[in-house]
């Protein structure tokens, strides 16, 4: 296993697989040399590489330096909220260089494709070294450490400029922020960008996004743009305070939202706000594992999901890592909010329509073509068993429906990124080395 070197042709065949147009069985997929997909085949006889194959399921939003912070901050101070969860991260954020940002990202990464997140775009806003010089070197360990890893990482740098709406940069901040958009450029130059993020409304000032985007598009065409929207009601009440609006309605008068635009969180959109992003063709990115760790609230959106609004998922803070309960808690939280069953389903179930319209959706997110199995997309693929339960009974169709509502990453036999098996049962090389390096570099920034 591992990274044994592929043939010009090189293909992997099913029991079942997920295809864009529903789940086919005895497949074969076959992938160039640079794992891209040339032929999909169905109705084709063992041997078998797998029981069930789905496309790898892109994280849309993660920030890797958070997986170190997993345990920490959760004692109550007062009136505990996403704000004092804040100072914890700032701690862990004021330590770390790049060697620990390599430990910390690779280790994050080697979870996610253990837990079927194949590709991840990385919200990378950890920039100047901690004694606040600038340079790409955190940007450089990320992709360090997914280049170790395997995982397929679009990297998207950060724009931070204010500490809130109309307020200085706080101390804890500035390791974070630019002081111009041409230092940001030149930071972009330097790394292997493959799109940007703003922070937030409260974090770049709504007359600063048309340059920052005219800048970016000149470097990289017309990638990605990502930016958190309306995550808790302390910024919307803020935005309209200052402004007389909701920060999404701030961002469609200030800048033109198409579909290279993804708003993460989204929790506090109204329904007016919800109308204007279907409009626009952006996509809403959600992260319900960290949304419900931070107390966000939930996303109020069965409207603009069931009228097939464009919707990615990501880890976020990467507490917890596990493609499969994102994409139950997103079911799972419009049941509570609604109080009805079902709610993103439909005459297939909720696993297979819902899987693969948030990998479609999150490859679009971070601009890499997967999340489908189909010729030009890259061969990065989840292989479910069916020896272990919940999934030791259900037939093909109830498969997936399975692994969503009683399933974990305890499932995944196999994961392949460009053809290449990365993962086997839950094992990838040189992960136990890189646990202990891990626990060394999380006690030294928490502990001491």
């Amino acid at each position: 296993m591992g990274s044994e070197s592929l043939s010009e042709n090189s293909a992997l065949t099913f029991n079942f697989a997920l295809l864009p147009d529903g789940v086919s069985e005895g497949v074969r997929i076959v992938f160039d040399s640079d794992g891209v997909i040339t032929t999909v085949t169905t109705g084709v006889r063992g041997p078998y590489d797998g029981y069930f194959a789905l496309p790898g399921m892109p994280n849309a939003h993660s920030h890797a330096f958070q997986r170190a912070l997993a345990g920490y901050g959760e004692q109550r101070f007062g009136d505990d909220s996403f704000w004092s969860w804040r100072e914890a991260m700032y701690r862990l954020a004021a330590g770390v260089g790049p060697d620990d940002m390599f430990v910390i990202a690779r280790r994050a990464f080697d979870d996610m494709l253990a837990a079927g997140f194949t590709a991840v775009g990385e919200f990378h806003y950890l920039h100047h070294k901690p004694d606040g010089s600038p340079g790409p070197e955190m940007g450089q360990a990320v992709k360090a450490a997914a280049d170790e890893s395997g995982i397929r990482l679009a990297l998207l740098p950060v724009y931070y400029e204010t500490g809130g709406f109309d307020e200085p940069v706080h101390p804890q901040q500035k390791r974070f922020v630019h002081d111009s958009v041409d230092s940001f450029l030149r930071l972009m130059e330097q790394l292997p960008a493959s799109g940007i993020a703003l922070h937030s409304l409260r974090a770049v000032p709504y007359e600063r996004l048309d340059e920052l985007i005219n800048g970016v598009t000149a470097q990289l065409g017309n990638c990605p743009i990502h930016i958190h929207v309306s995550e808790q009601k302390t910024e919307v009440d803020s935005c309209r305070k200052h402004f007389g609006k909701t920060p999404i309605a701030l961002l469609d008068d200030a800048t033109e939202l198409n579909e290279r635009w993804n708003l993460v969180h989204a929790t506090h959109a109204t329904e007016t706000e919800l109308e204007t992003v279907h409009s626009r063709n952006a996509c809403i990115v959600l992260c319900p594992l960290t949304e419900a760790y931070l107390g966000d609230g939930i996303f109020s959106g069965i409207r603009f999901l069931q009228d097939n609004g464009r919707v990615a998922v990501g880890s976020d803070s990467n507490a917890r890592i596990d493609a499969a309960e994102e994409v139950r808690w997103l079911e799972y939280g419009q049941r509570l909010r609604n109080q009805r069953r079902a709610q993103l389903s439909d005459d297939r179930g909720l696993g297979i329509p819902l899987w693969s319209r948030l990998a479609q959706a999150g490859g679009h997110a971070i601009g890499e073509t997967v999340g489908t199995l189909e010729t030009g997309s890259f061969a990065d693929v989840v292989v479910l068993g069916d020896k272990v339960s919940p999934l030791a009974g259900p037939g093909n169709e109830s498969f997936v429906d399975a692994w969503i509502v009683g399933g974990d990453r305890s499932n995944i036999e196999a994961v392949y990124i460009g053809g290449k098996r990365r993962v086997e049962r839950g094992h990838i090389d040189g992960t136990d080395a890189n646990r202990s390096e891990f626990s060394e570099c999380v006690r030294r920034l928490l502990q001491e």
